[in-house]
């Protein structure tokens, strides 16, 4: 059964009121924190703009809406991909933290875009969630990274921060990834209108490609293709 299956009947035991949503097979979701930081970074266009790059190149059948959950809200296990972003503070109260927990260890899937500032925060919060667990690299050969876009070489670099390489970490459950954390890459940024940033339309693109690969591997069966391919 493809991933997309075995989420959406865990999210329906888990959440009696889950239920098709209109205009889409599935829903995608910017979570919603506390601390004080700029949890609505990019929300006009980014998140908009990856669930249409990949309706029309993937064929996602992604619902056009994009939804805030915030993170201890029983909400949240109605939406397989929730992207998180930020530039500043974040903090997880002890039932945030089991929500977003059991979330996850249900099968739901949490990327972490850091939009600059964001990395010393949120590594102490991922670890109360998951005490037993340490963010790893993720080598260059992981299927998230090879999916219908090819990146060789990693994280593609977005925007520049501190001069540094882009980083993919990731927090892995019994085996699956449960977590994808860009760092000195800036996805989120990336995935917004050239516009906002004055990017390239090549950077743009490379963005967008990066995030059609997480959703490929997540919700449309990619690991297992790629897997099999080998």
């Amino acid at each position: 059964m493809k991933r997309i299956g075995i989420l959406l009947a865990l999210f329906f035991v888990l959440t009696t009121s889950f239920k098709p949503i209109p205009g889409g097979t599935y829903q995608l979701a910017v979570l919603k924190y506390n601390g004080g930081g700029d949890w609505y970074s990019n929300l006009e266009t980014s998140v908009p703009n990856l669930i249409q790059f990949c309706n029309e190149n993937l064929k996602a059948g992604i619902n056009t809406e994009q939804a805030i959950v915030e993170v201890g809200s029983p909400d949240v296990f109605n939406y397989p991909f929730i992207h998180m972003t930020g530039h500043g503070n974040v903090v997880f109260s002890a039932q945030e933290t089991e929500n977003l927990r059991n979330y996850l260890i249900a099968g739901g899937f949490l990327h972490i875009s850091d939009n600059y500032g964001m990395d010393k925060f949120i590594r102490p919060q991922m670890k109360k969630v998951f005490p037993e667990l340490d963010f790893v690299e993720l080598p260059f050969s992981h299927p998230i990274y090879h999916q219908t876009y090819e990146f060789p070489s990693g994280l593609p670099k977005i925007h520049e921060h501190d001069g540094k390489a882009p980083q993919g970490f990731g927090l892995f459950w019994e085996g699956r990834l449960v977590c994808f954390y860009d760092y000195e890459c800036d996805l989120g940024d990336g995935w917004e209108s050239p516009e906002v940033h004055r990017d390239s339309r090549e950077g743009h693109l490379r963005a967008l490609r990066m995030g059609a690969n997480m959703i490929n591997y997540v919700l449309l069966g990619g690991e297992a293709k790629h897997n099999d391919s080998k």
